[in-house]
């Protein structure tokens, strides 16, 4: 027999949208959730994106939640996902529709200083590549080691060391020239 919400769709078919979810992800994504959206919206920049990006994750993980809920860590798995996506989704596509900017009309304001700086900070992650943004998120925001991100994007260490000297290299001439630009004025 099946369980069902007030309005008569399956338990846990609306919260990955997909009706007869295998048995335990119903119960897992309530817990899984804030954890997906965060490292979605990290790597993406945007709440859209990040709400589809772990919308995807969990759809991918309903198709192989076998596999999921039989792994050593299954958060580690669910990374891996959630990773690959991304960056599956931000391969160029053959024809685009349209182009959205990230930079509003108005002028910037100036960089805070304080706390405030590491929010004042990710404009600069965003505007990373994907691959590049995928290490810095991992490494700084997620806080794993170089063989756990190597792990998670399918490479070696070498690959991810080198990956985030060019993305912290680009992040501190573009915080840089910031700088000198606000100096100027």
């Amino acid at each position: 027999m099946r369980t069902t919400t007030s309005d008569s769709r399956p338990a846990g078919a609306g919260v990955i949208g997909v009706t007869g979810a295998p048995e335990g992800l119903a119960e897992q994504v309530p817990g899984l959730w804030p954890w997906l959206y965060r490292c979605a919206y990290l790597l993406t920049g945007n709440h859209a994106d990040a709400e589809d990006l772990a919308q995807q994750t969990l759809l991918q993980a309903c198709r192989s939640w076998s596999r999921v809920s039989r792994a050593e860590q299954p958060q580690a798995y669910l990374r891996r996902i959630l990773t690959n996506q991304h960056l599956s989704s931000r391969r160029p596509r053959s024809r685009r529709l349209e182009l959205l900017t990230e930079a509003p009309p108005e002028p910037r304001s100036p960089a805070p200083s304080g706390p405030e700086d590491r929010l004042a900070l990710w404009p600069h992650v965003a505007s990373l590549p994907p691959r590049q943004r995928a290490v810095i998120v991992l490494r700084y925001y997620e806080q794993l080691t170089e063989r756990e991100i190597a792990d998670v994007l399918g490479c070696s260490t070498g690959n991810v060391k080198s990956t985030a000297h060019r993305a912290l290299r680009a992040l501190r001439a573009t915080v840089g020239a910031e700088a000198d630009q606000e100096e100027s004025r």
